[in-house]
């Protein structure tokens, strides 16, 4: 069996690598592709193969996937240029010949208004056009897109945003790592999507309380109109269509569009996710 994941040079198609090999899975077995892959050098020195594939590269992808079995296709971070990049990565697969496509898209994306979603609804569409058997896996928020920002938000004792009362379902990448395994290496059926977030759901004001209760720094939430949020991340050097969709993610969990209910990420990693008080003492004696 020859299982492929793109993106192994990022933090989560790297730990769908880990994952998969502390599941048991053979080393050689595992095929990592990403653009810099001196950075999987130790990967390989544990027997994993590694390939180089860029999503917009059809003939590297076309190399770096073939004689696949399954594709473990983590979504591009090009905002913007995924569309026609997963289009690539989708016909790789089929020329591969593969029997199953793991996809990591977005909760409810056939029918959110999300602007994030446009193009994992378009890749949703394409696998399922291609023939291949495919499971999608609709990630939440990860905590990390918080946690990432701890610094900043200590020293300024304040968090923006335009999120408003709205929970939140994160959880960690590795409980999104861990339902990626599940995922590839289970008997499950095929065709599914699962709507994939953390167990207890979380407001911007309880994250803001829970970051000031373990630090024993204050550090509060402040809510924004979703101008006045896009307007402050163009301030902060963030491009203006980069800034205009973030916003729009904000306002998307105003709405509940980021509370997921399904119960389906502690179903298929077999645990509890992780809570994200843990999250926060993580990221802090980082």
């Amino acid at each position: 069996m020859s299982i492929v994941v793109t993106g192994a040079t990022g933090h989560l198609g790297r730990l769908i690598v880990e994952t998969l090999l502390d599941n048991g899975i053979p080393a050689e077995d595992i095929v990592a592709t990403g653009r810099a892959v001196d950075r999987l050098d130790d990967l390989a020195a544990r027997g994993v193969v590694i390939r180089r594939a860029d999503y917009s590269d059809p003939a590297g992808l076309a190399s770096a996937f073939a004689g696949a079995d399954k594709v473990m296709l983590v979504s591009g971070s090009e905002v913007g240029s995924r569309r026609q990049q997963h289009r690539n990565a989708v016909d790789a697969a089929v020329a591969a010949g593969a029997g199953l496509i793991v996809y990591t898209s977005i909760p409810g994306a056939d029918h959110t208004e999300l602007l994030l979603a446009d193009e994992h609804r378009a890749t949703e569409a394409m696998i399922r056009d291609s023939g291949v058997p495919f499971v999608f896996l609709r990630n939440g928020w990860y905590f990390e897109t918080y946690t990432a920002q701890i610094d900043g938000a200590l020293d300024n004792g304040v968090i923006i945003g335009a999120a408003g009362d709205g929970l939140i379902s994160g959880a960690s990448r590795a409980d999104y790592a861990a339902a990626a395994a599940a995922a590839l290496v289970g008997d499950g059926e095929t065709g599914v999507s699962y709507e994939l977030g953390g167990d207890v759901p979380f407001t911007m004001t309880e994250y803001a309380a829970e970051l000031s209760r373990q630090s024993g720094r204050p550090v509060s939430y402040q809510n924004l109109s979703t101008a006045e949020y896009t307007s402050a991340l163009i301030g902060f050097g963030v491009p203006e269509q980069a800034a205009s969709v973030y916003a729009d993610a904000d306002a998307g969990v105003a709405r509940g569009e980021l509370h997921v209910t399904s119960g389906d990420l502690s179903k298929l990693i077999g645990r509890p996710t992780t809570p994200l008080r843990d999250a926060i003492a993580v990221a802090l004696a980082g």
